[in-house]
């Protein structure tokens, strides 16, 4: 299959429309009707991640997911522009390309104890905790020019 790309202004109001063209493509990639639900969730959990750091750091900057089925998986990338925090006390590794993986959400320095109102904030790296309990493979890469969270199912023409 070809790859596609998707991208969209950071409004949360496109996060629903990211979810069901991803919904759409895996289906169309074999991912198995049981794991579309997953899909779902996980893309729309991505792109309100990227969605936030874009409307904190670059709200003009377009958020970008592509989409692709490879080596039997389907794999979904979802990209922002926000910059990225220098190395401190995030524990990170280094990959053969150059990329920090961050186990902890990029926009961390950004949350407070509380939320506006007052509340107890969502913690930071919650939304790419539940990113990796819908998702078979998660890999968070962060370079200088933004964070990329890449998530991937079997397809259906994987073996079982």
């Amino acid at each position: 299959m070809a790859t596609v790309e998707v991208t969209f202004t950071p409004l949360p109001a496109h996060v629903r429309t990211a979810r069901l063209v991803a919904t759409a493509v895996a289906r169309r990639s074999g991912v198995d009707e049981a794991l579309l639900d997953e899909v779902r969730l996980a893309v729309g959990e991505a792109c309100s991640r990227a969605v936030e750091a874009h409307r904190r750091h670059c709200p003009a900057e377009p958020v970008r997911i592509e989409m692709t089925d490879a080596d039997e998986r389907f794999v979904v990338t979802v990209s922002d522009h926000a910059p990225t925090p220098a190395p401190g006390p995030l524990a990170s590794a280094r990959d053969d390309h150059g990329s920090d993986h961050y186990a902890l959400d990029h926009d961390a320095r950004d949350q407070d104890d509380r939320d506006h109102d007052g509340g107890p904030a969502i913690p930071a790296g919650f939304g790419l905790a539940v990113i990796s309990g819908l998702a078979d493979d998660v890999r968070v890469s962060s370079t200088s020019s933004g964070v990329s969270v890449r998530m991937s199912w079997p397809s259906a023409a994987a073996p079982a």
